[in-house]
């Protein structure tokens, strides 16, 4: 949780918000995968550490962000590129959730590697 009056905190908040201005679109994709690569070793620890309400919140940053990737995919004009990598999503999603219900770490393990997969091949891209 973001403390307004801790000055690490309120740096860490200035630094992302002047990457995120000066960010392309690739670098944007690349920062959000990123991110969840981060949130999901998180959402492990919590399941590992049984804190269930720590796990619950990182699962959902999780699912807002792949909601958030798959919302960038352009159907009409990506090909099969945009509509596999919508399957993928859509199976990141579903095996969060699923891993979530069962408190199951390696149940998180298929996510995390699509989604390495996913950043090498954008990384790639540059």
């Amino acid at each position: 949780m973001l403390n307004e009056y801790d000055p690490f905190s309120a740096y860490q908040q200035t630094s992302l918000d002047a990457k995120l201005a000066s960010a392309t679109s690739h670098d944007m994709v690349r920062m959000l995968l990123d991110g969840l690569l981060e949130e999901l070793d998180r959402v492990t620890g919590h399941m590992e550490r049984k804190q269930f309400e720590a796990k619950g919140v990182s699962v959902n940053k999780c699912l807002n962000i792949v909601y958030g990737l798959d919302s960038m995919l352009d159907l009409d004009n990506g090909a099969e590129v945009a509509t596999n990598l919508h399957n993928l999503y859509d199976y990141c999603s579903r095996q969060l959730v699923t891993a979530s219900v069962e408190n199951d770490p390696l149940a998180l393990t298929p996510v995390v590697k699509v989604i390495q997969n996913i950043r090498a091949g954008w990384v790639n891209l540059n």
